[in-house]
């Protein structure tokens, strides 16, 4: 619809509008429209020439609920948005954070990777951690499933402990896994902060998944 008037003002039958072809689905035999990018022209034609893995700089404008607004040196204004750049929390960075502050603040200056053009809000779609390189795979890269490392506990959650093996990687180690006998509780073994050696038992690079096992790593008693 459109950003600048109200619903009720232009969602009105026989009424003449001008619109962008934004989507067909032949499927469904269905053209979808925006009335919001013949409005604005300039935002439009400037999203619609970049390129993805383009690099662009900017300010952090707003941090939201539901990710990062960046207002972007040479791009215009957003209509609605405090930055015509986005940053969903998962493009944030390729490590785990507790708050988005510890990744970005407010007014701080960032160059991101360009993904794509997000036709529905009339933003670009960016990634902060693109900008680095992914540990998981620098780790794939020197690690073989059945390694045994040494890695620190730094979280308990009630189905087992997550190790961190190197710098930005952490495992899965499944209650199942801490040890030879029975585990009621992750706390009964180990707490945040011990270290503990395991060994790899899988690497996924799709699901972003290492596991572990403490228990392959200790011998068997008896």
């Amino acid at each position: 619809m459109s950003w600048c008037r109200p619903s009720a003002e232009v969602a009105e039958a026989g009424r003449r509008i001008t619109a962008e072809v934004v989507g067909v689905d032949l499927e469904k035999g269905r053209v979808r429209l925006s009335m919001a990018a013949t409005e604005n022209p300039e935002l439009r034609a400037f999203l619609k020439r970049l390129n993805r893995g383009e690099i662009l700089s900017g300010v952090v404008a707003a941090i939201e609920r539901f990710g990062v607004f960046v207002a972007l040196d040479d791009g215009p204004a957003h209509p609605v948005f405090p930055g015509v750049g986005f940053i969903s929390f998962a493009e944030l960075s390729w490590q785990r954070y507790e708050v988005v502050t510890d990744v970005v603040q407010v007014g701080q200056r960032i160059s991101c990777e360009f993904l794509q053009f997000d036709t529905w809000n009339g933003e670009a779609r960016l990634s902060l951690k693109g900008m680095r390189p992914d540990p998981l795979r620098t780790f794939t890269d020197r690690i073989s499933v059945g390694e045994i490392l040494s890695g620190q506990v730094t979280k308990l959650v009630p189905f087992g402990v997550f190790v961190q093996v190197a710098d930005g990687i952490e495992g899965l180690v499944h209650l199942r896994e801490l040890a030879w006998t029975t585990v009621e509780a992750p706390e009964d073994i180990t707490r945040v902060g011990d270290r503990m050696p395991v060994v790899v038992t899988e690497l996924d690079v799709e699901r972003r998944r290492v596991t572990l096992s403490r228990r392959r790593a200790t011998p068997r008693p008896g």
